[in-house]
């Protein structure tokens, strides 16, 4: 498929296949937005099959060695061209790439990005508040509150809060639900995504090890899928075969990557573990928590997140004080005492976060940088 120049140019580097954050990102936004036509620059080799219809153009372009300049070059292109610019996930790269690319003030309605996460020491803010000066027109999206704060402190006036929430998890309304439903029944912990350290998979296995010792049969599935291109750090190399050593029968530990439907089918009837770092999740959040709640799966996780901060406002999990592997097999065997009572809550907070409602801000803007673009052709 073809489309007309008013299609939106997503510049997604590292998005290869279906599986994964990316690819789940970009569904998000697009069963948010129906109306709207897309033109995705992507790695050279994704797998991306049936993604080529339905008003998304496919451009299979970065090598992964020379994404970056790839994309300053890109850029210039998309610019001189007056194309609506999207960056799913945006870091201070890509503000510095726009920035060289179009050789000037950015114009109003072409650049939009979106941050999941936003580090910003001294340096960074004395930078990024000479930018905002420089390029008032860009419009940022943040998924935390923390990221919209910090870019907005630093002089950007077009920034919004938009909630990663996926189109993958179903969600049913505790008011849809027929009064005679039977309680739906607990299933499995589940640690959902990639494996990495800032997402507590170390502490992951710490629970597994504990169960086997205890003799226990509480099922636990561990999605342990690598990065983009499915590649792990050392010590979760190290983390994945303690997991495997740990040889607990009771174990379903999925390493192949899954798509979309496979990994929504993961959340009914779960308890979701999210033993993240409040050091790297302070200020950002994981999309997994709305999976989560929009299946009815309650969260467990970490004070201090972001994550945490959502469990209690609406009492859809558990909090605990710190990842320590008898806390969070505590809290996950409370969890699964009190499934009822948390996955409605869960559910009922889940209902709160659709699609439709998260993306509003961005598609918003979308549809205005569309139709300003046609008026300016």
């Amino acid at each position: 498929m073809i489309l007309s120049d008013r299609s939106i140019d997503i510049v997604e580097p590292t998005l290869v296949s279906e599986a994964g954050h990316c690819g789940a990102l970009f569904q998000g936004l697009h069963h948010a937005s129906p109306d709207l036509r897309f033109r995705l620059w992507i790695d050279r080799h994704a797998h991306l099959p049936g993604w080529g219809e339905d008003a998304v153009e496919l451009h299979p372009y970065f090598h992964r060695r020379w994404r970056k300049l790839q994309a300053v070059l890109l850029f210039r292109r998309l610019l001189r061209m007056h194309r609506v610019i999207l960056v799913p996930t945006a870091s201070y790269f890509d503000l510095r790439a726009l920035a060289f690319g179009a050789g000037g003030r950015i114009p109003p309605r072409r650049a939009l990005l979106y941050f999941h996460k936003l580090r910003i020491d001294d340096r960074r803010a004395q930078a990024l508040a000479a930018y905002a000066r420089r390029h008032p027109n860009v419009e940022l999206f943040g998924t935390s509150e923390q990221i919209v704060d910090r870019l907005r402190e630093a002089g950007f006036a077009n920034v919004w809060h938009v909630l990663p929430v996926l189109s993958g998890a179903a969600t049913l309304a505790p008011e849809a639900a027929p009064a005679n439903a039977p309680s739906p029944r607990f299933r499995h912990l589940l640690s959902a995504g990639a494996a990495r350290a800032d997402k507590g998979f170390g502490r992951i296995v710490d629970l597994v090890e504990i169960l086997a010792r205890e003799r226990s049969s509480l099922p636990v599935t561990v999605q342990a899928s690598g990065d983009h291109y499915g590649r792990y750090d050392e010590q979760t190399r190290a983390d994945l075969a303690r997991l495997q050593r740990a040889n607990y029968p009771f174990l379903n530990l999925i390493t192949e990557t899954l798509d979309a439907q496979q990994y929504s089918q993961l959340f009914p009837g779960a308890v979701c573990l999210q033993p993240y770092s409040p050091d790297e999740y302070g200020d950002k959040m994981s999309a997994i928590t709305f999976d989560a709640l929009r299946a009815g799966a309650p969260v467990v996780t970490t004070y201090g997140t972001t994550m945490a901060r959502i469990v209690d406002r609406y009492g859809a999990g558990i909090v605990v004080q710190d990842a320590d592997p008898r806390t969070l097999t505590l809290a996950a065997h409370e969890a699964v005492r009190n499934y009822d009572t948390l996955h409605a809550k869960a559910l009922a907070a889940g209902s709160l976060h659709g699609p439709q409602t998260s993306w509003a801000p961005m598609v918003e803007r979308l549809r205005a940088a569309t139709a300003a673009g046609a008026a300016d052709r």
